[in-house]
């Protein structure tokens, strides 16, 4: 403290009340000042509840957190919200910036549990506590169309590689390294692989490692990407916890066996990763190219019809591409015409004049959608409901109730779409079309249909819009 008077006063000569007034300070300060507060008692379950919060660590990532309108969005944000609902508190996330930083925000006890898409690797369990494995991955190597993109490990020196600091690809790289020591690769801080998989894509680096969940993600924003291997086996995912946090740790186990068990970790594993079909190359890059130069013409006509309805813009935008590819001009050889592919006597019903104006056709086909999901039968819920709409607005409600009865001789579930779309195809065979009130019907083509919409809701989704 006399050292630091001592220099105070000799830069500050001539000054002698400023010296005083710092010495004051100085001096009034405790001893203790300069050490480490102590650190906090770790929680308890019962504090957890009885506060009403769960503090979830996270990194920002499409599949992980997304800040959106409504707030916090994502596979992770879904999955710790309905843990969170079970012990009766409300999750509170709080985004790290990086891999390392959410293992010592973790370690200092900043949060309850590190919701992330972990990868329980041997290293991180010794020093970790993990919850029970929800999700399997593959950890790939991506690389871009036309460029370097090593099919063998042999070939992987050849490559500019780049990868998220602090992750498990690094362990994985290190391990091919041990047999290929030319092997050498570049790091970046972060918490998502997607900005590397965005640099692939421009060119600034020949390939990268991302979780083969997350590699399908980028692939329908950014077409260009492939997937030259993969690297790894099947490696489980897992949330990392605060093992200091008592009685935490039984009630992440036994969560994630219910979760399991009643078909939670499917639901949301359908909703995030499920929509997707197989990967058409052709077919995704021609989306991502009218995304950019024709939705941009009809999207406030989009949002504002939605606004009125029970429908989100995107959903009605994924469906008029389905039926028209956003061609206002579109005309089928039957006779439907614009965004929509209006019917004349839907047109007629619905008090469209002017099929191929954009605006008329957006309201009278989100019009008639609206009009068929009011018809589904009350027993079917949830998103089934409008599955069967979308269905019933491509073969018609009279075949849909057909396939309702036809489901319910079979011994199947009538307000389940996932039933439905086994059943619908049986209304082209005589066997069972011959004996319902509509008979045929080219059944297969509603549910391709709800199928590709559904894709191309998730597209949307994937250009970050």
């Amino acid at each position: 403290m006399t050292q630091i008077l001592k220099t105070l006063r000799a830069s500050l000569n001539g000054a002698p009340h400023l010296v005083r007034s710092l010495a004051f300070l100085l001096l009034a300060l405790p001893v203790g000042c300069s050490g480490p507060p102590p650190a906090p008692e770790p929680d308890t379950l019962a504090l957890i509840r009885e506060r009403g919060e769960l503090i979830v660590l996270t990194l920002s990532g499409p599949t992980s957190h997304v800040e959106a309108d409504d707030g916090p969005a994502g596979y992770e944000v879904d999955l710790a919200n309905a843990f969170a609902d079970s012990l009766g508190v409300t999750a509170r996330f709080e985004v790290t910036a990086s891999l390392p930083q959410l293992f010592e925000a973790l370690a200092a006890g900043d949060g309850h549990i590190a919701a992330a898409g972990l990868t329980l690797t041997p290293d991180r369990a010794e020093r970790l506590a993990f919850s029970p494995v929800y999700k399997s991955v593959t950890e790939q190597l991506v690389c871009r169309r036309g460029g370097i993109s090593p099919t063998r490990l042999g070939r992987l020196p050849d490559a500019d590689i780049v990868v998220l600091e602090g992750s498990s690809y690094e362990d994985t790289l290190r391990a091919i390294g041990e047999t290929h020591p030319a092997l050498e690769w570049r790091t970046r801080p972060g918490g998502s692989a997607m900005p590397l998989l965005e640099a692939v894509d421009d060119g600034r680096a020949d390939c990268t490692v991302a979780d083969s969940h997350l590699a399908d993600f980028a692939r329908r924003r950014h077409p260009e990407l492939i997937v030259a291997q993969d690297l790894t086996g099947e490696q489980p995912l897992a949330w990392a916890y605060d093992a200091r946090v008592d009685g935490l740790g039984d009630a992440l186990t036994a969560w994630f066996a219910a979760a399991h068990a009643n078909g939670l970790l499917e639901a949301l594993d359908e909703t995030w990763f499920g929509r997707f079909g197989d990967y058409d190359y052709v077919d995704v890059a021609r989306f991502v190219r009218r995304v950019e130069n024709r939705l941009p013409r009809y999207r406030s006509l989009f949002e504002e019809v939605a606004d009125e309805l029970p429908f989100e813009w995107e959903l009605l935008a994924a469906q008029a591409y389905q039926e028209s590819h956003w061609d206002p001009d579109a005309v089928s050889a039957t006779g439907v015409r614009g965004l929509m592919m209006l019917t004349l006597s839907t047109a007629d019903r619905v008090g469209i004049e002017d099929r191929t104006d954009p605006q008329q056709s957006i309201l009278g086909g989100a019009a008639y959608l609206d009009d068929l999901y009011e018809r589904v039968p009350d027993s079917v819920t949830g998103p089934d409901r409008l599955w069967f709409a979308l269905a019933a607005y491509n073969v018609g409600m009279g075949h849909m109730y057909d396939a309702r009865r036809l489901a319910e001789r079979l011994g199947r579930d009538k307000d389940s779409w996932e039933d439905l779309a086994e059943t619908l195809p049986l209304l082209s065979d005589p066997e069972h079309y011959t004996t319902l009130r509509y008979g045929y019907a080219r059944g297969h083509e509603p549910v391709r249909y709800v199928a590709k919409i559904r894709e191309y809701r998730a597209l949307l989704a994937a250009q970050d819009l």
